[in-house]
């Protein structure tokens, strides 16, 4: 091999591993889900892409499911459901969710269909700080979540859930996402 084809493929390796860890560091990532938070929508070892880039444009919404860094564990990172925006009321009553917030100051509750489990027990008001969130874990019996250790600092949040790549029986884009009807 003459010195100029090696440093050419050199050069093409160098830029490859830098475009690699550029994507990696800024757009997207890829997550193994690590628990049983969030059964039976997002399961244990599953493997998922994480779109980094769009909290940066983008206020997270109710329903997406987050990546972030855990409040009592910084250096572990975490998987739940957005459940919370900034300003509003998040009460807890039992297994049913309500949500005041200005459109709709006497509360809405949330229709959870992806819940399976109906054995937490509840009763909790917290009012979620401006640039907050309050997330949950659709499993909320094995899920260490803000009911927890409170409202999830924005700054916490890595980016959302998505595709599901693996298994491959279950591929999905967005995964787990659900849109709430805000009503009474």
């Amino acid at each position: 091999m003459r010195a100029k084809d090696f440093f050419a493929n050199l050069l093409y390796l160098v830029l490859a591993v830098a475009l690699a860890l550029l994507v990696q560091t800024f757009l997207i990532r890829p997550f193994i889900v690590s628990g049983n938070s969030m059964d039976p929508i997002i399961e244990n070892k599953e493997y998922l892409i994480i779109n980094e880039i769009s909290y940066r444009f983008r206020e997270p919404q109710r329903g997406e499911v987050v990546v972030f860094r855990a409040p009592p564990e910084p250096d572990k990172y975490y998987i739940k459901r957005v459940i919370g925006l900034p300003g509003e009321t998040v009460l807890l009553r039992g297994t049913t969710v309500t949500i005041k917030n200005a459109a709709h100051p006497d509360g809405f509750t949330l229709d959870e269909p992806y819940l399976t489990h109906d054995h937490q027990s509840n009763s909790l008001t917290v009012t979620v700080p401006e640039g907050s969130y309050f997330v949950m874990g659709d499993n909320r019996d094995a899920s260490y979540d803000s009911r927890g250790w409170g409202p999830l600092p924005k700054t916490n949040i890595k980016g959302f859930a998505l595709l599901r790549l693996f298994p491959f029986s279950k591929i999905t884009l967005l995964p787990g996402k659900e849109t709430y009807a805000e009503t009474n």
